[in-house]
């Protein structure tokens, strides 16, 4: 039974896609730092074994003591695998190569599905006060990416604007509707955000008029553009909002995160 004097939890939105290179890390983290900026506190949590997510917001190898393998398969305290960032209001469970072995792993734990789920709706967590939970998946529809989306409330999509984008949509859909029918029933889609998107270029203009048609209200007004920022942010360990906070991508980041807390504030009505 749920506890009625406990707050309101976190928003808890999973980062999928299984393709690589859809700006799926990059989304999370510029996402991340641009609710941050709002005044919200926000949580990420690296699910992916590459790491891209830690490295990105400057989170060096040597300082990842305990990750997200250590809260999904140890006894381990919120205190030792949460990390504050150089953004204000933006913390994070970082990753290391560790999270590979991790499905093998899970495999004989009768509760692998809601690992995750559970971790994150532990008590303890009442105290940092998070509105916003953000979890960076592997490009894999793997155990880890079923453990994000059975924790999660809403999955957002990164569809990058290029030929057969919306096919390897299908698989996913379908991973999500058997995780309703199955783990989580009130698991909704959030949004489809269109990223590195070229207005100068037919294709990316293409395929947008085709999500657009196929999935409606469910793709983001806001587009993310194909920004040198952006792709040049993640070498300086920074999020483009502070690497270049005037940036074409940094903008479309904050209109992003605005039109997530309206969508969201929506749903609450």
């Amino acid at each position: 039974m749920p506890d009625p004097t406990r707050p309101e939890g976190p928003k808890i939105i999973t980062v999928a896609n299984q393709k690589g290179g859809v700006g799926k890390t990059t989304t999370t983290i510029n996402l991340g730092a641009a609710l941050a900026e709002t005044g919200a506190r926000v949580l990420i949590v690296d699910l992916d074994p590459q790491g891209n997510a830690s490295t990105g917001l400057g989170i060096e190898a040597e300082a990842r003591t305990f990750t997200a393998y250590d809260l999904l398969l140890d006894e381990i305290s919120l205190d030792d695998v949460i990390q504050p960032t150089g953004v204000d209001h933006l913390s994070i469970i970082p990753a290391t190569v560790d999270l590979s072995s991790a499905d093998i792993e899970l495999i004989s734990n009768e509760k692998r599905s809601f690992l995750l789920h559970d971790a994150l709706r532990q008590p303890a967590m009442d105290a940092y006060e998070f509105e916003y939970i953000l979890i960076d998946c592997p490009p894999s529809l793997n155990l880890l990416t079923i453990n994000a989306m059975v924790a999660a409330h809403s999955i957002l999509v990164p569809l990058q604007s290029e030929f057969f984008a919306l096919e390897g949509l299908s698989q996913l859909m379908l991973t999500i509707r058997e995780i309703r029918q199955t783990a989580n029933p009130a698991l909704r889609i959030e949004g489809v955000v269109l990223t590195m998107f070229d207005a100068r270029n037919n294709l990316s203009t293409q395929v947008e008029q085709d999500a657009r048609d196929n999935l409606g209200d469910l793709v983001f007004k806001t587009r993310i553009p194909r920004n040198v920022r952006v792709s040049e942010a993640p070498s300086y360990a920074m999020s483009v909002l502070s690497y270049d906070p005037l940036s074409k991508g940094a903008q479309a980041y904050r209109d992003l995160a605005q039109e997530l807390m309206q969508n969201s504030a929506r749903i609450a009505a």
